[in-house]
């Protein structure tokens, strides 16, 4: 896990444009005001939200900003995820190229200081014991010891969840949703690093060729698999890059089709004269996914 800066009291919201790290503009926050229980403005329907609240329920403080309603602990380790939060939000619905719902609901995100109450949750919800964070029917449940140093995209990525879930209540294939998720939440992520003082970029883990996932497989693919499962994101998250690398607006039309249901060989075409069919797409994408994508992050910063 890289090292970063763990931000205690006031911290500083950074809304940056999806790519235009330049035009960055900074809003001083004071930490979470904690604001009781029955005074939210919205109560979460999701039963998972009871099974967290359930664990160890007089020490849940909570508090809201514009998206989310936060669910937590300690206010110094939930100020921070607040910031981040919103952040991801504003960057992912940018590379979307659209507006959120005007009558979207706010998320409850449930922030866990302790492993063993995250294990407790796991087992709790029924949940499998390798995951570090989830989205679930709108809500979202992450980790965050404050014992230890954050600098990844886990947030990021289930906050794409969520907005993927809120455009496309219809759902889309599991390879574009986790993929999309991966591809959004690094490159939010490294803009988050760079606005607070880092050199940063986002990382594709590259394969290698003989253990890429042959694309009619990772097309049909309904779950993440059990075995192989990193080598089902990374190249789910590489062949969204790739496909919003060759063309950005083909690709958001191809998720629009998806979305829609419609076969992919039917919605590749909306990469008129670049992919004639799925395999001529699959020879150029193991092409690109065996190249490496290299990343750097460096403090730049005093401490």
């Amino acid at each position: 896990m890289r090292a970063s800066r763990v931000l205690i009291g006031p911290v500083i919201t950074c809304l940056i444009l999806a790519g235009s790290d330049t035009n960055a503009q900074l809003t001083d926050t004071s930490s979470l005001r904690e604001i009781p229980f029955d005074q939210l403005s919205e109560r979460d329907p999701n039963p998972l939200g009871e099974k967290a609240l359930a664990i160890h329920p007089d020490q849940w403080k909570h508090s809201e900003t514009d998206h989310f309603i936060y669910h937590f602990v300690h206010s110094f380790v939930a100020t921070p995820v607040s910031v981040e939060a919103e952040f991801d939000y504003r960057v992912i619905t940018t590379e979307l190229e659209r507006e959120a719902p005007g009558n979207s609901p706010k998320c409850h995100i449930y922030i866990f200081e302790q492993p063993d109450d995250w294990h407790q949750f796991q087992i709790s919800g029924a949940l499998e014991l390798w995951t570090g964070g989830i989205h679930s029917g709108g809500s979202l449940f992450i980790q965050r010891n404050p014992a230890y140093k954050f600098s990844n995209n886990l947030l990021g990525h289930e906050v794409a969840h969520l907005i993927l879930h809120r455009f496309y209540t219809a759902s889309i294939p599991c390879w574009l949703d986790e993929g999309f998720a991966q591809y959004v939440s690094k490159s939010a992520h490294a803009s988050y690093q760079r606005a607070r003082g880092y050199l940063s970029k986002p990382h594709s883990e590259a394969i290698a060729s003989e253990d890429i996932i042959p694309l009619p497989t990772l097309l049909a693919t309904t779950h993440p698999p059990a075995e192989n499962v990193a080598t089902f994101y990374n190249e789910s998250e590489r062949l969204v890059r790739f496909l919003a690398a060759t063309d950005k607006r083909s690709f958001l039309s191809l998720l629009d089709a998806l979305a829609r249901h419609q076969p992919f060989e039917t919605a590749l075409k909306n990469y008129p004269g670049t992919f004639a069919s799925v395999a001529v797409l699959e020879q150029k994408f193991r092409e690109y996914a065996a190249k490496d994508f290299g990343s750097s992050l460096q403090q730049v910063t005093d401490e």
